[in-house]
């Protein structure tokens, strides 16, 4: 594949390249007086670069880990976000965390830090995989395609979570509505909630609309 053309399994959708944005916390050379190990954290940001363009991905921006990181996401709207972390990303945590709270977005952490507690810190922050030493360019589109199906899968679960708390949720207030008919009017509990049925229809809303409205009411009145 050249460089630059788009994967398949890299477009998110209608597909286009998935959009990039890198998020360094290497110390710069003048705070890491070690040119050995500066040497080797470019080694693998060229390794990473060269890997997302073999595979096709489009890296919009490539962004230093400070206090103007979570507007700079926000701005962007990247499909994914890579972080590059020599060590300790506390601090770039942070701030991912409150660029991504309100829109959930795949983060891949590529690191040479293999202590359990900082993975065990990144995961908790939303990191959604955190890959140890190793960076190879071919490793990178297996790597990235991986987190994407884990990222969607982890969303879909959620999305049905949600869904089924939303749905007991509802329930629990048509059955207390029902309660308060059958209270009220002496009705049975199949008369109360088509009585409740009906009312929805009428006002074409849910179920669960009327009910509140119903509870609302009863709360008003006493």
């Amino acid at each position: 594949m050249k460089p630059g053309s788009p994967s398949t399994s890299s477009a998110p959708t209608g597909g286009r390249p998935l959009r990039i944005v890198i998020v360094n916390s290497v110390p710069h050379l003048e705070e890491d007086h070690d040119e050995a190990a500066h040497e080797q954290a470019q080694l693998r940001a060229e390794a990473l670069r060269a890997g997302l363009l073999d595979a096709g991905y489009n890296i919009i921006a490539a962004l230093p880990a400070d206090l103007s990181l979570p507007d700079r996401i926000a701005g962007l709207q990247p499909d994914m976000i890579i972080i590059e972390a020599e060590s300790d990303a506390r601090d770039v945590l942070e701030h991912i965390v409150i660029a991504t709270r309100d829109e959930r977005r795949p983060i891949v952490m590529f690191t040479e830090d293999d202590d359990t507690s900082s993975m065990e810190a990144a995961m908790a922050a939303g990191v959604t995989a955190y890959i140890v030493a190793g960076l190879h360019s071919e490793r990178v589109k297996p790597v990235l395609d991986v987190a994407l199906a884990r990222f969607r899968q982890e969303q879909k679960l959620l999305a049905e979570l949600s869904d089924t708390r939303n749905k007991l949720a509802e329930r629990k207030l048509v059955e207390r509505a029902k309660g308060v008919l059958m209270a009220r009017k002496g009705l049975s509990e199949d008369q109360a909630y088509q009585k409740l049925r009906g009312m929805a229809m009428n006002r074409n809303l849910k179920l669960s609309e009327v009910a509140q409205r119903l509870l609302d009411a009863e709360d008003l009145l006493g």
